[in-house]
């Protein structure tokens, strides 16, 4: 038998050329992140504080939109969309959370105020957009804050806002659904909003699960934003379910525990897991 000695360089995936060509492509695209993430942080400091409810909206889809573009994100929805910011809508998104990422590809679609746990706020940079930006910070585990964060995100539904909430109170890797939590949907029922389904996935090519993007477990943000940086071109699916009326409910004696459940078998169901 012949022996064949091959040097790792003459093979096309490790050549020093291919290599570099990542590493130039890979520096350039952080190097991007970095500018557009100052111009947030202009935008959220200098114009928020001046600007109206759908300018600021606005702003907000634009910047996650172009975040999405530089990470080569593809955003792919299906089914019916929640009516335009530019209406007052009182609407409720329920999703399931996997990464970061969810919060940027939904607002690319349709702008949100989210609900979200308080530890965001300590992110380096990112934190600080969240809390300029349409974010309601919640301090889990506590239940006067919780009956608060009800009281508040009642009346930002009930003055037109659309809202979201992710009701797992954490991230998985796509491949599982943890129990909804669903004391703040009581606010949707409170304010009579439209509750809106929305099934999250990150799918492989293959049509498997692109666990490798999700923001879960022990993975660190700079580990999460290095994970996606070697992806190609990852895809997020958002799938919206039909609405749901929560006067309807109401008429029905459905309580809030009957419509959280539901709400997970539905995005559950869609998700086939």
């Amino acid at each position: 038998m012949t022996e064949c000695a091959v040097s790792i360089d003459t093979l096309p995936l490790f050549s020093s050329k291919n290599i570099n060509t990542h590493s130039i492509t890979r520096g350039f695209r952080i190097s991007r992140v970095a500018v557009h993430t100052l111009v947030g942080v202009f935008v959220v400091s200098l114009i928020f504080p001046l600007g109206t409810k759908h300018l600021k909206l606005g702003l907000i889809k634009w910047w996650c939109k172009h975040l999405l573009d530089i990470f080569n994100v593809s955003v792919i929805s299906f089914g019916e969309r929640p009516p335009s910011y530019k209406a007052a809508s009182n609407n409720m998104i329920i999703a399931n959370h996997i990464s970061w990422i969810d919060i940027h590809a939904i607002n690319s679609i349709l702008p949100l105020t989210f609900i979200a746990k308080s530890d965001i706020k300590s992110w380096p940079i990112f934190g600080y957009l969240a809390s300029k930006g349409n974010v309601l910070f919640i301090e889990r585990g506590k239940r006067h804050h919780a009956t608060r964060i009800v009281d508040i995100t009642t009346r930002h539904l009930k003055t037109g806002d659309n809202l979201c909430l992710f009701p797992e109170g954490t991230t998985t890797d796509g491949s599982e659904i943890m129990p909804f939590k669903g004391s703040v949907i009581q606010s949707a029922i409170a304010a009579q909003s439209t509750i809106w389904p929305v099934a999250i996935r990150y799918p492989h090519p293959d049509g498997g699960i692109n666990t490798a993007v999700a923001y879960a477990g022990d993975t660190t943000m700079a580990q999460s934003i290095q994970q996606l940086l070697l992806q190609k071109r990852p895809v997020i699916e958002l799938h919206f379910l039909a609405p749901i009326s929560t006067v309807k409910l109401a008429d029905q004696n459905k309580n809030r525990r009957d419509l959280t459940l539901h709400i997970q078998s539905l995005i559950t169901k869609k998700l086939a897991i």
